[in-house]
């Protein structure tokens, strides 16, 4: 998956902008664990876990990267529950086909 695969049409306003900002981020490998792992959770996000959320993502990229392929160590303000589900979170890098797109979202029409 290179993109967004969702709709933001069922979102509030903050959780548009969020998941906007999750796919802009300046570093493509940080825009697909963000935009992919937002595409999935940001729905079921509390108000509490977007506070945590953009905190997270006012972090620098390369640093975020660093601690998520684990270069450097996770800093202890970082070591979150939510945090660690951003961590663990492996992005979908299939190539995307026309085939791959009708099976994920069915034929087009």
């Amino acid at each position: 998956m290179t993109g967004l695969a969702r709709t933001s049409a069922d979102l509030d306003p903050r959780r548009r902008r969020i998941l906007y900002r999750c796919w802009h981020r300046g570093i493509r490998e940080m825009d697909l664990v963000f935009g992919q792992f937002a595409e999935e959770q940001i729905a079921g996000l509390s108000d509490a876990d977007l506070d945590e959320f953009e905190m997270i993502m006012g972090k620098d990229d390369h640093d975020l990267h660093a601690w998520i392929t684990g270069a450097q160590p996770v800093p202890d303000e970082m070591r979150t529950p939510l945090f660690a589900r951003v961590a663990a979170y492996r992005p979908d890098f299939d190539v995307v086909t026309k085939a791959t797109l009708e099976a994920r979202l069915g034929p087009a029409t």
